[in-house]
């Protein structure tokens, strides 16, 4: 009798410790999935956090990549696909977005790095103004690939921006050596 009850016991804590493990992540009440389906590949968490401003909750930012790393430069030269998920918190117009977007390049590019992704910049310009306002529970993902980057709202495809050197220098905007945020960078990397 004394015997069952322990192997149930322990089977009951197994059972909870696999389904601990099996659980999302969760960031200011926003459930984050642990691994999601872009195109052919699966894509794992490699870590998520919130972006405030002025202490207002923006939105939660989850970094999907084909195998985890906390190197920054592993992840933006990565050729396998990669993606940047936003999970607004409140309601921004495209201008807004586009201009967090701007800012992140002018801090992490030099001027002759801007020059060279203009047209690429002018492009997710476009691609952003189309969206016009992502309201608060939307979801922006931004995927990388070698190609460049596919922007969709809710699922639903927006656009392609192409160029390789484009993708990485947008990655840079949460992963660079100025990224939007310190505190969002590093929980992006899983710290």
């Amino acid at each position: 009798m004394m015997i069952a009850q322990k192997m149930r016991r322990v089977a009951l804590m197994g059972l909870l410790l696999v389904a601990t493990g099996l659980q999302a992540a969760e960031v200011s009440g926003v459930k984050i999935d642990d691994k999601l389906r872009v195109g052919d590949s699966e894509l794992v968490l490699n870590g998520a956090g919130l972006r405030s401003r002025f202490f207002i909750k923006v939105y939660v930012g989850a970094l999907y990549v084909g195998q985890k790393s906390n190197v920054p430069a592993a992840i933006i030269n990565s050729a396998s696909p990669r993606r940047m998920s936003l999970r607004m918190l409140r309601e921004l117009d495209s201008d807004a977005l586009y201009g967090a977007l701007q800012d992140g390049l002018k801090n992490n590019l030099t001027a002759a790095e801007l020059v060279e992704i203009k047209p690429q910049s002018d492009e997710l310009a476009t691609l952003m103004k189309g969206i016009g306002k992502a309201r608060e529970g939307d979801t922006i993902a931004i995927d990388f690939s070698a190609e460049g980057v596919t922007v969709s709202l809710n699922g639903e495809s927006r656009g392609k921006v192409g160029g390789a050197v484009f993708a990485r220098s947008l990655l840079k905007v949460w992963l660079g050596e100025n990224p939007v945020e310190a505190s969002l960078k590093k929980a992006l990397l899983g710290d």
